[in-house]
C-alpha cells in the first residue's frame, strides 16, 4: 500500500508539473505586452521565446528519461536491494547511511551529467550565458563533492546518530542542531564558503562606492563591506545580494551587474535588498524555514521506525535511511502546499522591498533596472498565472512595474 501510495504521488507530481511547464510555454504571446513597448528590445523578447522553449523541450527529455527510471527502481526494490549489498561492507548503522546516499549521490550525479554538460555547454552557450571552462565545470564538481561529504555527512551523520540513540523523540535535539547549523551557514557563507568557487574583492574606491555609502549612511543600513563577485567567470547573468545576520551587512555585487547597469540602477537594485534588511524579510523568512523543518521533522518521528516504510522502498525489518527516503518521498504533497504559501509570503516581501526602494531612493532607476535585468537574462515576460502561483517566489515584471506606478 505504501509503495502505491508513492507511486502514485510521483506520477501525479511529475504530470502536474509538466502541464504547469507546458500552459506556461503556450502562454507566451509573440507581440511584445504594451507596457515594455520603446524599453524592451523586441529581438531580446523574440529570443526569451525560443530560449524558453528550448528549455522546454530539454527538460520533458530530461524527464522521460529519468521518470520511468525511478519508477522501475522503487517498482523492483533497488534500493533495497542495494541497502543489502553495501551491509556487506559495514553493518555500522550511521556509516551504511552515509555510504547508502553516497552511492545514491555519486550514481545521481553521474548519471546526470550530460545533460548537465548540455545545458551549460550548448544550450546556456547557444543564448550567449555561458562563460564556464571546462576545467571551471570539473573544479565545481570536485569541490561540490568534498563540501558534499563534509556538510552533508555531518548533518546526516547527526541524523542518524540521533534517531539511534534518542529514538522517536530524535526530532526535537535534531531540529536545534539543524536550526543551529542553518544559522552559521547564513553568517558565514560568504566568508566561508563562496570564496571556494568564487572571488571576492572589495569595490574599489569611486563614485558608485561612494554612492553606496552614501545612501547606507542615509537609510542606516549598517554596511560592513562592498563586494564584487566574478559571476563572468560562470555566466553573463547579473545578480545582487547582501549577506550577514548580526549588525554588520556585507553587499555582494555581481561584476557583470556593474558592467550592465548605470549607477542609479545599481543603487536602485540595492536599496531593494536593503528594504529587505529593514522589513525584517531575512529574519523572517528564516524563522519560518526553521519551523518548516521542525514541523516536517517531528512527522517523521512517527514514521522512522516503520518497517512498513522499509518494506516499500524494497528492504525487510526497519531501515532507518530506507524510511528516510520513503518519507521524503511521501512528504512532497506536504512541501507543495508549504511551498505555495512560502512563496506567497516571498513575492509579498519582493513588493515591499520594491516600495522601500522607490521611497527611499527612486522608482524609475528600479524599474530601467528590472527591465534590462529581465532583457538581459531572456526572462518570460508572460508567464501563465498558474505557474507563477506554484512557482515564482517573485512577482513577475509586468506586476511589480504596475506596483512602483512605472
Amino acid at each position: 500500500m505504501i509503495l502505491q501510495l508513492i507511486l502514485i504521488i510521483l506520477v501525479v507530481n511529475t504530470l502536474f508539473a509538466q502541464l504547469l511547464s507546458w500552459l506556461n510555454l503556450r502562454n507566451h504571446n509573440t507581440d511584445l505586452p504594451k507596457e515594455l513597448a520603446g524599453s524592451f528590445d523586441q529581438d531580446a523578447y523574440a529570443k526569451s521565446f525560443d530560449y524558453h522553449q528550448v528549455n522546454y523541450r530539454f527538460s520533458l527529455l530530461q524527464t522521460a528519461i529519468s521518470f520511468p527510471i525511478m519508477l522501475a527502481l522503487l517498482y523492483f526494490g533497488v534500493f533495497g536491494w542495494l541497502d543489502e549489498q553495501l551491509r556487506n561492507v559495514t553493518e555500522h548503522p550511521v556509516l551504511l547511511a552515509l555510504l547508502f546516499f553516497g552511492v545514491l549521490g555519486i550514481i545521481s550525479d553521474i548519471s546526470s551529467l550530460p545533460f548537465q554538460w548540455y545545458k551549460t555547454f550548448v544550450i546556456e552557450e547557444k543564448f550567449g550565458f555561458n562563460k564556464t571552462t571546462v576545467k571551471t565545470f570539473w573544479m565545481d564538481k570536485l569541490k561540490s563533492y568534498v563540501l558534499g561529504i563534509i556538510l552533508g555527512g555531518l548533518v546526516l551523520g547527526a541524523l542518524i546518530f540521533l534517531i539511534q540513540w534518542l529514538g522517536q523523540s530524535f526530532w526535537i535535539w535534531f531540529w536545534i542542531f539543524i536550526s543551529t547549523f542553518t544559522l552559521v551557514m547564513n553568517i558565514f557563507y560568504t566568508s566561508l564558503i563562496m570564496p571556494l568557487f568564487n572571488k571576492l574583492t572589495p569595490l574599489e574606491e569611486g563614485p558608485l562606492r561612494t554612492a553606496i555609502e552614501g545612501y547606507s549612511e542615509k537609510v542606516k543600513f549598517p554596511l560592513d563591506n562592498v563586494f564584487v563577485i566574478d559571476g563572468s567567470k560562470r555566466s553573463s547573468r547579473a545578480n545582487a545580494f547582501f549577506s550577514g545576520l548580526g549588525k554588520q551587512k556585507k553587499v555582494v555585487l555581481y561584476d557583470t551587474l556593474i558592467e550592465q547597469h548605470e549607477e542609479e540602477e545599481l543603487l536602485a537594485v540595492l536599496a531593494h535588498e536593503v528594504g529587505h534588511f529593514k522589513k525584517k524579510h531575512i529574519i523572517q523568512s528564516l524563522v519560518l524555514s526553521i519551523a518548516q523543518s521542525g514541523l516536517m521533522l517531528f512527522i517523521l518521528s512517527f514514521f522512522v521506525f516503520s518497517e512498513s516504510f522499509t518494506a516499500a522502498m524494497g528492504g525487510s525489518g526497519s531501515v532507518i535511511h530506507l524510511n528516510l527516503m520513503a518519507f521524503a518521498l511521501l512528504y512532497s504533497p506536504i512541501s507543495l502546499v508549504i511551498g505555495l504559501f512560502m512563496n506567497l509570503f516571498s513575492r509579498k516581501n519582493e513588493y515591499e522591498a520594491d516600495r522601500y526602494a522607490a521611497e527611499t531612493f527612486k522608482a524609475k532607476p528600479l524599474r530601467d533596472a528590472l527591465v534590462k535585468l529581465h532583457e538581459e537574462n531572456l526572462s518570460n515576460l508572460t508567464p501563465h498565472p498558474l505557474y507563477v502561483f506554484f512557482n515564482y517566489s517573485h512577482p513577475t515584471l509586468l506586476q511589480r512595474l504596475k506596483a512602483l506606478g512605472a
